[in-house]
């Protein structure tokens, strides 16, 4: 019987993201990959430590219950081969994660297989298979190494994300970029009462709020938070777009400036999304980060 991925929100996510890897990188990258294969193969059965985005996932996993319908399904992609890959089923099945679904490319690109899995959120820790991702219009980031001291686990799933450029279009914060804080308060204070554009996280958000609104009844198993640079007057049009999507954020703040970093070790979540590296290198320290690349822009003709 088919499985229609439409109806769950599906993560797709990287070995390396779901694992720590980072010494079987390194021999790939200076040793080639007959040693990396080798070495794989010899530790087969020897548990990889938890990655970065293991919280998440198990977490996400988390809110399917026997016997309801799906809600939540993870496909692990990875640029192994077969028979490198065994020892990261191996830790899968240590982990109890209920994960059946993989897309082992072999060295291929990632990005062409997402939308046959009806990806809404791509993790990895390969930056080139990120950009990718996001040309093919799905949610993706760059997740940094695991926090040294990680926050305690929460029963509630918590994601946090920036504004500009991951919920919303990055039309205003290029008006910053190239015209300044002045033009960019003129301009969203004009357009107050106009939906931003949705960015890239967008559709992403909208999948985290119909599983919020089905618990509606229950304690909301997500929690979400928008964590912007924005402040006032520029705060209007980011509350006019949410109440526009008909989508609720859990939690506000206008930081006007302010680093972010507190703010996220307070709300504790699972994963930050944010665009600025100097953002994301402050964060990282304290909580799951993940950098969502600048887009590259064509020049206009």
């Amino acid at each position: 019987m088919g499985v229609d991925l439409e109806n769950c929100l599906v993560i797709g996510i990287s070995s390396r993201a779901l694992f720590d890897l980072k010494q079987e990188d390194r021999i790939f990258r200076t040793e080639g990959l007959e040693a990396y294969r080798a070495y794989q193969t010899a530790r087969e059965s020897d548990i990889l430590p938890p990655g970065t985005g293991f919280p998440l996932v198990r977490a996400m996993l988390g809110l399917n219950q026997a016997g309801s319908e799906r809600q939540v399904e993870v496909v692990v992609m990875s640029r192994n081969a077969g028979e490198t890959s065994l020892r990261i089923f191996h830790s899968i099945r240590h982990y109890g994660l209920d994960i059946s679904r993989a897309a082992l490319t072999g060295g291929a690109p990632l990005a062409p297989y997402l939308d046959a899995f009806k990806v809404d959120l791509f993790l990895s820790g390969y930056e080139d298979d990120v950009r990718r991702a996001l040309d093919s219009q799905v949610a993706a980031a760059l997740l940094y190494d695991r926090p040294t001291d990680p926050l305690e686990e929460l029963g509630q799933i918590r994601i946090a994300f920036d504004g500009d450029a991951i919920l919303f279009s990055d039309e205003s914060e290029r008006i910053f970029q190239e015209q300044g804080l002045d033009a960019f308060i003129a301009h969203e204070a004009l357009h107050a009462h106009e939906p931003l554009g949705e960015g890239p996280f967008a559709r992403f958000l909208h999948k985290l709020a119909a599983i919020q609104r089905q618990a509606a009844q229950t304690e909301a198993p997500i929690r979400t938070a928008l964590v912007t640079a924005r402040g006032g007057p520029a705060h209007e049009r980011v509350i006019r777009t949410l109440i526009h999507w008909g989508v609720n954020i859990d939690e506000t703040f206008f930081m006007g400036g302010v680093p972010k970093t507190e703010i996220l070790k307070a709300f504790k979540p699972h994963v930050f999304f944010d665009d600025q590296q100097a953002h994301c290198d402050r964060a990282a320290d304290s909580v799951p980060t993940g950098r969502v690349p600048e887009r590259v822009r064509e020049p206009d003709a």
